[in-house]
C-alpha cells in the first residue's frame, strides 16, 4: 500500500486552491480527480463571476471567506496575468416596489463588511446603463469578472512546482479511517490503496458520497444535499451592457441576471430548478424561455423575440433544500474537521456552491490551517 502525505479528492478551483495553499506550505500533495481533467463540472459551468459579498448573511462562512477571498482573488489575477476585469454590479429597482429591496442590499452587505456599496438615482443608473429601465440601483464596484479556466490553471501550475501531483480519472470508491491514518480506495485504470495523513474532500457535487463512503464517520454527521439546476441562455447580437446586471428580488417574477464574459458576451441566468441527480441536459420549453424574456423584460425592455439562445447549465450542491430560507443557517458553506466528525486529518467540504470561486484563496488558506 502506497503512503501519501496529503490527499486532495476533487480538481475543481476550490480543490486546486487547497492543493496549492498545502503544497505552498511545504506538505506533499496529491489530488485525485474523477474526470479526465480538472475543473469539468461546477468550476466549468457558472457564472464566473468575482462576487463582492453583499448577499450572505455576516458572520457566515459565505460572507467572511467571500469578502476576504476577492481581495486575495484580484491581487492574485494581477501578479498571475489571469484575465479578470472589475467591470461592477448593478441592483436595480424596476419600480417603485423595489426600493425597499436596494436598503436591504446595503444593509447587508455593509454588514457583511461590504463598504462600497453606492445608491445611484435613475439619472445616475441611466448614465452608466442607457439601455437598462430602473427608477434606482446599487452598484457594486468590487464585484467582477474573470477567466475560471486561467485560475484553474495558475492553481494548478502553483501547486505542481511547489511538488504536488494531479491524477485524473482516479475516483475515490470508498475508504476507511484507522489509527495509522485515513486509507483510500481508488478506482480507474489501476486501483489501488492509499494511506494518507491528511485528506481533503472537496469533491464538490459528489462530496456526500465519497463522505458517505469511507467507514468512521458517524453518517449522522453528514448532511443531506440538495441539487440545484440552473439554465443560462444567450443572447445574440451585441450586449448592450457594460456591467453585470442584477434586478431586485421579486417572488412573482424571475429573477434574471445579466452576467458577461471577458469576450463581452452576454448571457442571463441562472434560474433554479431541484432534481434529484446530477443531469446536465438544458430543459428549453417554451415556458422556460416566456418567464426568461418576462423576467428580463422588467429591466431590460428593448430585448427583441428570438433574441436568445440556450446556452448551458450549472449545478449547485446546496445544503438548503426547497424548503429552507435562502439565507438560513443551511445555505452556508460547511467545512468539517474532526471536531465535527472524530478522524483526525479529513477534512469535508460541504454545499460549496458560489461564491465558492471568489472565496477559494480564502478556502484554501482556511483548510490549511485546520491541518
Amino acid at each position: 500500500m502506497d503512503t501519501v502525505d496529503c490527499v486532495v479528492i476533487g480538481a475543481g478551483v476550490v480543490g486546486l486552491a487547497i492543493a496549492r495553499a498545502l503544497a505552498l506550505a511545504g506538505r506533499e500533495v496529491v489530488v485525485l480527480e474523477a474526470e479526465d481533467a480538472f475543473g469539468t463540472q461546477t468550476s466549468a459551468r457558472n457564472s464566473e463571476v468575482i462576487h463582492a459579498g453583499l448577499s450572505y448573511p455576516a458572520g457566515s462562512l459565505k460572507a467572511r471567506l467571500c469578502v476576504a477571498g476577492k481581495e486575495a482573488l484580484y491581487d492574485y489575477c494581477a501578479q498571475r496575468g489571469v484575465g479578470h476585469r472589475r467591470i461592477g454590479k448593478l441592483i436595480v429597482a424596476a419600480d417603485e416596489g423595489d426600493l425597499a429591496g436596494l436598503d436591504h442590499y446595503i444593509a447587508h452587505g455593509r454588514a457583511a463588511g461590504v463598504n462600497d456599496l453606492q445608491l445611484l438615482s435613475r439619472a445616475e443608473l441611466a448614465e452608466r446603463e442607457p439601455a437598462v429601465c430602473g427608477v434606482a440601483a446599487v452598484f457594486s464596484p468590487s464585484t467582477g469578472i474573470i477567466d475560471s479556466h486561467a485560475l484553474m490553471l495558475a492553481y494548478l501550475g502553483d501547486a505542481q512546482n511547489a511538488g504536488a501531483t494531479l491524477i485524473v480519472e482516479s475516483p475515490v470508491l470508498g475508504g476507511q479511517v484507522t489509527a495509522d491514518g485515513i486509507v483510500l480506495r481508488v478506482g480507474g485504470k489501476e486501483p489501488s490503496e492509499v494511506l494518507c495523513r491528511t485528506v481533503i474532500n472537496a469533491a464538490g457535487l459528489h462530496a456526500h458520497a465519497v463522505a458517505a463512503a469511507i467507514a468512521g464517520i458517524p453518517r449522522q454527521r453528514i448532511p443531506p444535499v440538495h441539487y440545484a439546476i440552473g439554465r443560462y441562455y444567450t443572447m445574440t447580437g451585441r450586449s448592450p451592457f457594460q456591467h453585470l446586471v442584477y434586478p431586485v428580488s421579486r417572488e412573482a417574477t424571475l429573477r434574471v441576471h445579466v452576467t458577461l464574459d471577458l469576450a463581452g458576451q452576454c448571457k442571463f441566468g441562472p434560474d433554479l430548478r431541484w432534481i434529484d441527480t446530477v443531469d446536465y441536459r438544458f430543459d428549453d420549453t417554451p415556458e422556460v424561455a416566456a418567464a426568461f424574456y418576462a423576467g428580463i423584460r422588467r429591466y431590460y425592455p428593448e430585448l427583441r423575440d428570438g433574441a436568445l439562445q440556450p446556452g448551458y447549465t450549472g449545478i449547485r450542491p446546496r445544503l438548503a433544500g426547497p424548503d429552507d430560507p435562502l439565507h438560513s443557517g443551511a445555505a452556508d458553506f460547511m467545512i468539517q474537521d474532526a471536531q465535527a466528525h472524530g478522524a483526525p486529518g479529513l477534512v469535508h467540504l460541504f454545499g460549496i456552491e458560489s461564491p465558492g470561486l471568489t472565496a477559494s484563496l480564502a478556502i484554501g488558506a482556511h483548510v490549511a490551517s485546520l491541518v
